[in-house]
């Protein structure tokens, strides 16, 4: 399948992008290299391949949060971007 000017026109109006139209020649080529990747992938014979869900075979890697009690502040403040009150300040995140 081959990528037209048309296709890309349409799919930046989707997207809502507003393209140049020196631009469209790159975006075709670069979708049109992206589908044909996405071809040669689909092509590959897994028949013979398990399925595999990770590539570890930890089940669990956490680990039990402990309290630990950290006698300096300053020094444990001293990388922080921000601070207050001898505590980190973060941006408000609401």
């Amino acid at each position: 399948m081959q990528v037209d000017r048309k296709e890309i026109l349409h799919i930046a109006n989707l997207a809502c992008l507003n393209i140049k139209e020196e631009e469209i020649e790159e975006y075709r080529k670069n979708l049109q290299d992206i589908l044909n990747f996405a071809n040669i992938v689909n092509s590959v014979n897994t028949n013979n391949i398990s399925e595999t869900i990770g590539n570890t075979s930890n089940v669990n890697v956490f680990r039990e949060d402990e309290i630990k009690e950290f006698k300096d502040e300053a020094l444990l403040l001293e990388n922080a971007p921000d601070k207050e009150n001898n505590m980190f300040k973060i941006p408000k995140v609401i």
